[in-house]
């Protein structure tokens, strides 16, 4: 090594190491979830843990995107939702009872990576055990190389819950990554086949991968005011999003020219990630539910665009889709679907209450579409027979749900039976006719998905993504107003 740099690290590691977390977050925003949500939420997973037991979780593993470069790092949501933690290679316990081990008496603990002053150079400052007291406010924390050594009996338990591991974590040169803290896990509880033949029949075996997550769901799918305030500014922020794609839409775009205005439009707002792989089809692209190629390179007059992006805020994030003419004018044929499907909408919300099911939801949208394709003439009847494509047993132009939970993942975690306040889900009916389907070719490549996000309230719910227009008419209206990337015109790369 050069000894520059090993001077660098010793001054790093003496001072630098352990104050530049506090530096580095007196620049971040003031609006993260608080250290008390955080703790609310171990103790309320706590009073929900079988007796006797311990609950386990492991940040998010680095992905790597290729060669010696790796995503931007993720944090588990599980993990982030109990500890405000946003660094990998970490693992969280917490038990039901306190327990006393050594010199020590506890009921959670969490183990962090250690400081290295090098790394820190290059990667910036870790939050270190000191930060995991002083601003995630644990009361003990140590450092991942003590997990190996940290004298815990798992035996002692009647229930040992976790997540069953995906086997899909690199081992890399650091020490107390995650792949070795899990390796150190396994060894501790005894993890194997014949332990974990528990999934499949009854043994003698603590081991439990499957409770957890339904302790998660009951936790997460209620959603707090402070949840409900980031879930706000990150639908804020993809309606803005929305807004000013369809005033700077013009045919002659690319799909990819499309993405980028709205994820423009996030990083603007602060909007540290996408939710989830933007979707941008035009014409028969927005057929494909999950088209996220966004690769066409000339939008052409006369198409719709379908456009699913949600922008992810402090962790939670939106989902909104909507559906444009590119020329800004709906053809005779586009309109009736689009309208349509606004209408299913508008069912699925009315239905949309506490105590209804997702089940009513969906029912309410697909009555609405069901009995209007009969009426245009692409359904025969609305008998099975009649709507069913063979090939994929689904609702051939309908061939989704409508509802889901959104919060820290877009497809959240909750109940998916009953309608609760405080739930954030979205309503997105859709109609979709690919070019080459049973109908008059009028209708061959238009998709059309309406998707909003709502919140559940005491007698109804609340649309939170009123900023980006929904009907056809007030569409139409905005595609008409001037946008400020009108004049945003960069030079050609061509050879003149």
């Amino acid at each position: 090594m050069n000894m520059v740099l090993k001077s660098i690290a010793a001054v790093l590691l003496a001072g630098i190491s352990f104050l530049s977390f506090g530096q580095k977050a007196a620049q971040l925003p003031d609006d993260f979830l608080s250290t008390e949500f955080h703790q609310e939420r171990r103790d309320l997973l706590r009073e929900k843990m079988p007796e006797n037991s311990v609950a386990v979780f492991f940040a998010n593993p680095v992905r790597n995107r290729a060669n010696d470069v790796d995503y931007m790092y993720h944090q588990d949501p599980n993990f982030y939702y109990l500890t405000g933690h946003r660094e990998p290679h970490a693992v969280l316990l917490i038990f039901k009872d306190e327990q006393v081990v050594t010199d020590y008496a506890f009921d959670e603990l969490i183990f962090v990576r250690k400081h290295d002053a090098l790394k820190e150079l290059y990667d910036g400052a870790r939050l270190g055990k000191e930060g995991a007291v002083d601003k995630l406010k644990f009361e003990l924390a140590f450092e991942g190389p003590d997990f190996e050594d940290f004298n815990i009996d798992f035996s002692t338990f009647d229930k040992v819950l976790f997540y069953d591991f995906k086997e899909d974590v690199r081992d890399t040169k650091e020490e107390a990554d995650l792949f070795d803290l899990i390796a150190a896990f396994k060894e501790k509880v005894n993890y194997g086949e014949d332990a974990m033949a528990i999934n499949a029949e009854p043994k003698a075996s603590n081991l439990d991968t499957k409770s957890l997550d339904e302790l998660m769901k009951s936790l997460r799918g209620i959603k707090t005011k402070e949840e409900i305030s980031l879930i706000r500014k990150a639908v804020d922020i993809s309606t803005m999003g929305q807004r000013e794609v369809m005033k700077a839409m013009k045919p002659g775009m690319s799909e990819q020219e499309i993405q980028g205005l709205h994820e423009f439009v996030f990083k603007k707002y602060q909007a540290e990630f996408e939710g989830y792989p933007s979707i941008v089809g035009a014409g028969h692209n927005g057929c494909v539910l999950h088209y996220i190629d966004n690769y066409k390179p000339a939008i052409e007059d006369g198409e719709l665009i379908l456009m699913d992006l949600g922008a992810e805020y402090h962790g939670y994030t939106a989902d909104v889709t909507r559906t444009i003419p590119v020329n800004g004018k709906f053809t005779k044929e586009q309109k009736l679907i689009y309208d349509l499907v606004y209408e299913a909408q508008e069912a699925g919300r009315a239905a949309c209450k506490p105590g209804a099911t997702f089940k009513d939801v969906y029912a309410a949208t697909a009555k609405v579409v069901n009995e209007g394709l009969v009426e245009l003439g692409l359904y025969a009847s609305t008998e099975e027979e009649d709507m069913i494509n063979p090939e994929t047993g689904r609702n051939r132009y309908y061939p989704h749900g409508c509802c889901h939970h959104i919060g820290l993942d877009v497809h959240d975690k909750g109940d998916y039976a009953e309608l609760k306040e405080n739930m954030v889900i979205t309503i997105e009916p859709g109609i979709y006719i690919p070019e080459g389907s049973p109908c008059d070719e009028k209708w061959w490549g238009i998709p059309v998905r309406i998707e909003d996000d709502f919140l559940i309230t005491k007698e109804g719910c609340e649309l939170l993504s009123d900023l980006a227009p929904r009907k056809s008419e007030e569409i139409e209206a905005l595609m008409k107003e001037s946008s400020p990337l009108d004049n945003f015109i960069l030079p050609s790369l061509e050879d003149e």
